[in-house]
């Protein structure tokens, strides 16, 4: 009983195996999974300063906000002490119609003020139905 099978109980398959290849691409679905939400976190930059600026509106025709370092924050020259309080002083003050452009406030703020309360007033600004809200920034030095 020699020879070759007749039968084909054991010859070769020809077809290849995908299972390696489904783990590996399993695999590098999770990897880019992974590390996609990292990259879009968040860039280390550093901001310019503000050497294009525009001519600045006359600050008696418009409302002016103004925050200290300290965080204090001043509608013209009044100082809000509670800042849930700035939406309505803002209203207050339009209605008075002494400002000859209306929704439009100019925020002014500290260079030193942390990020999230100059936020937070703008948060308050837009409340009062503000359509524009100027920042107002120095000409850099030229250097």
């Amino acid at each position: 009983m020699g020879g070759a099978d007749v039968g084909g109980a054991s010859s070769a398959k020809s077809e290849p195996n995908v299972v390696p290849l489904c783990d590996i691409l399993l695999v590098l679905l999770i990897i880019f999974m992974v590390v996609t939400p990292m990259i879009k976190k968040g860039v280390n930059v550093t901001l310019p300063e503000a050497a294009n600026t525009q001519i600045q509106p006359d600050p008696s025709k418009m409302m002016t906000v103004n925050i200290k370092k300290e965080g204090t924050v001043y509608l013209d020259d009044l100082e809000v002490p509670d800042l849930q309080k700035l939406a309505n002083l803002i209203e207050d003050k339009m209605e008075e119609g002494k400002q000859e452009e209306k929704g439009k406030v100019l925020l002014r703020a500290d260079g030193d003020t942390p990020y999230g309360r100059v936020t937070a007033v703008m948060d308050e600004i837009r409340r009062a139905q503000i359509e524009f809200v100027g920042l107002v920034t120095q000409k850099a030095a030229s250097e």
